[in-house]
């Protein structure tokens, strides 16, 4: 073979190899500007004076802001690259990436998201990390935490992190299964070595299995709890998750539950002092039938001194569209969450 030959084959292979792991067709062309973003998933960053949002997309979708009320919505996705390694572990993804997460820890940011097929628990959370979300440059930091079929009784998608006292970081995750998962993360943010993960958070308790089939999925069951967040307020961690079923448009039914633990690990406890992890949880928001005919999939943060409260729900006005919704967080006397209208 000659040496023109081996050359010509190898360009063609690295350029077969970049065009499988790159973005596909049918992104923007040109940012654009809305205070009503159509977004699924989100999550909020600020560095500097300003505000990022991820969301589930093509590559993740990313748009930005200066005041949280008009929003850039930018063209290209953050993954211009999927790694290689994500379509090998989970038979059937493409680059319609899930559920990001991001945080700022020790210097960096680091991003998490999901790699799934809908309804099924053959699944994968990877990692980026960048110095900064302005330069728009992640590393790949490789696989997190992976669920397989058949293997394990929990879904690994829709991730965050939390940060305990301690300065020792964890990651929460789960949808439907066994429900709500958490474990302990080493200081490169992958689970730590010999840490399993325990439930924290079902949708009903272990013993009740309720008369209606799951209308999304097959596969999954019924215990209908997925994406939870947790914030740290006080002495409290509040675990924020989503109750229901999401992704059906305007039949969605997403709604958000609240319970608080003194300490990261749980128990996780509502207002009557019930245990998430048996069924547990206080409903905190839902769709309202007029504006919103569904909500779910939160985070919350402290931006400037404000507890906020961000979702996307379900526009009752534009067929179900998903959009974001933003709300302040005030407390009350006994230091449970409510939203500000």
């Amino acid at each position: 073979m000659t040496k023109k030959l081996i050359v010509t084959i190898i360009l063609v292979a690295v350029c077969s190899s970049i065009a499988a792991q790159g973005p596909r067709r049918g992104f923007r062309r040109e940012a654009f500007t809305t205070e009503n973003p159509m977004v699924h998933d989100p999550v909020m960053a600020k560095e500097g004076d300003t505000y990022y949002i991820y969301a589930t997309g093509m590559g993740i979708q990313q748009m930005k802001s200066n005041d949280r009320k008009t929003w850039t919505v930018l063209p290209q996705p953050l993954m211009t690259v999927i790694p290689g390694w994500t379509s090998d572990s989970v038979p059937g993804f493409g680059s319609h990436v899930w559920a990001p997460d991001v945080i700022h820890w020790h210097g960096k940011w680091w991003l998490a998201y999901s790699c799934s097929t809908f309804g099924k628990n053959g699944s994968a959370i990877g990692l980026l990390s960048s110095r900064s979300l302005g330069a728009n440059m992640w590393k790949d930091e490789g696989c997190i935490v992976t669920s397989r079929d058949k293997r394990d009784n929990w879904n690994a998608i829709d991730p965050n992190f939390v940060i305990d006292d301690n300065d020792t970081p964890w990651l929460v995750w789960g949808s439907f299964w066994d429900g709500i998962q958490l474990a302990r993360l080493d200081s490169t943010m992958h689970i730590a070595r010999g840490v399993k993960p325990c439930t924290i958070a079902r949708r009903y308790d272990s013993g009740f299995t309720p008369a209606e089939p799951n209308p999304t999925s097959k596969f999954a069951g019924t215990n209908a709890i997925e994406a939870p967040f947790i914030f740290k307020h006080g002495g409290y961690y509040y675990l924020f998750v989503s109750w229901d079923y999401c992704c059906r448009g305007a039949k969605s039914n997403y709604r958000v539950a609240v319970g608080r633990s003194k300490s990261v690990d749980g128990p996780y406890l509502d207002r009557t002092g019930k245990d998430m992890a048996n069924g547990g949880g206080t409903l905190f928001i839902e769709g309202d039938k007029k504006e919103w005919e569904a909500a779910g999939h939160c985070a919350a943060y402290n931006f400037d001194g404000q507890d906020i409260f961000i979702c996307h729900g379900y526009s009752a006005t534009q067929n179900g569209a998903a959009m974001l919704i933003q709300r302040n967080i005030s407390w009350t006397a006994d230091g449970w969450p409510e939203l500000n209208p």
